[in-house]
């Protein structure tokens, strides 16, 4: 571990939570003006040149607006909740390297060598908040699960049955989607060595980014974290047919804006996450190989880069797909990415046992892709219509 210096790690936490809380602001004007665009209307356009003070204006409003607490909640869960909704997502981000980093010191055979690499490594700076550390995608996963317990209270504290209803399908959507997204990364795990999120770019560096030998666990990453998120098509809190919010129909003011900060705050931390997990973090076809200060210069602008295109996926794909039933929600979770997610950790392992090139890893996802196909097509999909065109229960009674 590097040495701490408390003043330095506050004014890093400083600086992280202030570009959080600030791409957060801008990344809802960017989600307003692409959907004006792909809607072929306009956006904000009326605060400042083109609308750019616009998520100044939200802001002041949310924080002005009464702050109404209804006489049936329960209020002491009624206010901790879009506090654990929010707290979780920022601390999340903590071990998430946002720049250029060092990998961590390996245990050496003498005590000489590896005293020479952690100093090495403690002189060097770090763009992470808490760096070195070797559970960091263990300690993001396990924080991020806890952002459940803040839709679960924020529905059940209202005392309100269509909050609870939304709170139910939201903890239940999250719950799933941890195990195919959790699933997925372990066939990394396996190859890098480390849960080390640093020591993950690294290996990436020297033998090629993760997206390429690992295109099936990406898929299952990239699509459990949409669900994670509550973002289309996996936003089944919000349902129409009850004209409410979800879990968080009761709340208002800045406790409402609490939990619109967790939701993209998880966005930016997922994003972050993809991009040094399979996208090599700050490393881009070695062109950032050195240590002069242009070097480090693009291998920050490459991090940022990689987070910014997914963070603009994010908002493409809600106005691109329609929203998903929540029994084929569950069934996407259970049916497909569940067992995808099993099958492709097998190969994994199989291929690691036996030191196997890394060619076979992308032929390995690729034979599994075409073969689920294959079965789902055979089948009429999850919950779709059969060979014998009948058609499931569930299928028969929405469209009832």
């Amino acid at each position: 571990m590097p040495q701490f210096s408390f003043w330095f790690t506050v004014l890093l936490i400083a600086v992280v939570v202030f570009v959080i809380l600030n791409t957060v602001a801008f990344m809802i004007l960017v989600e307003r003006k692409v959907s004006a665009f792909m809607q072929d209307r306009y956006g904000p356009n009326r605060v400042g040149p083109c609308g750019l003070f616009q998520p100044i204006v939200d802001g002041a409003k949310m924080l002005l607006k009464e702050d109404i607490i209804p006489t049936h909640v329960d209020k002491i869960f009624f206010l901790v909740a879009p506090c654990i909704a929010a707290g979780t997502s920022l601390l999340a981000f903590a071990i998430i390297p946002f720049g250029p980093t060092t990998p961590a010191p390996a245990p050496a055979p003498s005590v000489e060598a590896f005293d020479a690499a952690q100093q090495a490594y403690q002189s060097s700076h770090q763009y992470v908040i808490g760096a070195g550390v070797d559970i960091g995608m263990l300690f993001t996963f396990a924080v991020s699960s806890l952002a459940v317990y803040g839709v679960i209270l924020g529905g059940w504290s209202s005392n309100n049955k269509y909050s609870i209803l939304g709170s139910l399908r939201s903890s239940a959507q999250i719950i799933s989607y941890e195990i195919p997204l959790a699933m997925s990364v372990l066939g990394i795990v396996l190859f890098s060595g480390s849960l080390n999120l640093e020591k993950i770019i690294d290996w990436q560096a020297r033998h090629g980014w993760n997206i390429v030998y690992h295109p099936l666990a990406f898929f299952i990453f990239l699509t459990s974290v949409f669900a994670e998120c509550n973002r289309l098509p996996f936003d089944l809190p919000e349902a129409e047919q009850e004209l409410v919010g979800g879990y968080h129909t009761e709340y208002s003011s800045i406790k409402f804006g609490l939990f619109y900060l967790g939701e993209y705050t998880h966005m930016i931390t997922t994003s972050f996450l993809v991009s040094v997990l399979f996208l090599g973090g700050w490393e881009f076809f070695g062109l950032t190989n050195g240590d002069e200060w242009y070097h480090t210069l693009l291998k920050f602008v490459a991090m940022l880069g990689k987070a910014s295109f997914f963070l603009f996926f994010y908002v493409v794909v809600r106005w691109t797909l329609p929203r998903f039933r929540f029994d084929q929600l569950m069934g996407i979770a259970w049916k497909v990415l569940i067992p995808l997610s099993i099958v492709n950790l097998i190969g994994v392992m199989v291929a690691r046992e036996f030191d196997m090139p890394l060619i076979v890893l992308p032929l390995m996802s690729l034979v599994l892709i075409v073969g689920a196909a294959a079965v789902n097509a055979r089948r009429g999909g999850p919950m779709g219509v059969q060979k014998t065109g009948k058609i499931h229960a569930p299928v028969a009674l929405a469209n009832v």
